[in-house]
């Protein structure tokens, strides 16, 4: 069907038209599903093997290091990136903040991920993505309805391997991985949205990210795990 969309006679620009129409169509469907109690927390649970394999990294000791001083952490189990003549990326991402006192973590709160391109692409490619917010203004940006990466909050790439004693300044130090290799994923223009209806499938009624990851007016004991998952690393790094 892609194939002969895109080699049609003199169709090359209606052979783009269509695909898109048939991308933005999947996107809608998927969108369209509504969020439930136990996918959700299918989430969360993949969130925290994300964490863990991100942790346990020989090569991650930057982030080691450094998540003791994280205002929150981003984790994407999986961010999508498909396309043939149409590019894309997309996922769902969680995040967890830490405490007033410092001495735990609240959440998770669910996020949407979104980023478009026009290109020559062919395949798909699938990457996992973890993201120290490292400032008050990238934090507060979580706290509204959605941002925009390199634009509204700044973001670096996070230091991998040997040789990562260099400061790092920006609102969000990201790693992403795909194959078991850094890197490879553009985030800049990304959209990161909040989930409104996920939160409220997990929650079990309506409720904002204030509520969940600042005055912690909400809650879920299974969530308890990812945030222990969190501590874990951050006792590890001192």
């Amino acid at each position: 069907m892609l194939k002969r969309i895109a080699t049609s006679t003199s169709g090359t620009g209606r052979g783009r038209t269509a695909l898109a129409a048939a991308c933005a169509a999947l996107v809608l469907a998927g969108c369209a599903s509504t969020p439930t109690k136990d996918d959700s927390q299918a989430r969360v649970d993949a969130a925290q093997t994300t964490l863990q394999n991100f942790m346990r990294d020989p090569d991650m000791s930057w982030f080691r290091e450094h998540v003791g001083s994280a205002k929150a952490v981003l984790i994407s189990p999986q961010i999508v990136q498909a396309g043939f003549i149409v590019g894309g990326a997309g996922g769902s991402a969680l995040v967890i903040a830490r405490n007033r006192s410092g001495t735990g973590w609240n959440g998770p709160a669910f996020y949407r991920i979104a980023a478009g391109s026009i290109g020559l692409q062919a395949g798909a490619q699938s990457s996992e993505m973890v993201a120290l917010i490292m400032s008050e203004k990238a934090l507060d940006s979580l706290l509204s309805t959605s941002f925009k990466l390199g634009g509204d909050v700044s973001i670096a790439a996070g230091p991998v391997g040997a040789g990562t004693g260099a400061p790092v300044t920006a609102d969000m130090v990201v790693y992403t991985r795909s194959k078991g290799l850094y890197g490879g994923v553009n985030l800049d223009g990304t959209v990161i949205s909040v989930d409104e209806r996920r939160n409220q499938a997990y929650y079990g009624q309506a409720t904002t990210p204030v509520d969940i990851l600042v005055t912690r007016s909400v809650s879920n004991p299974y969530g308890a795990s990812l945030a222990q998952t969190a501590t874990s690393a951050v006792s590890r790094s001192r």
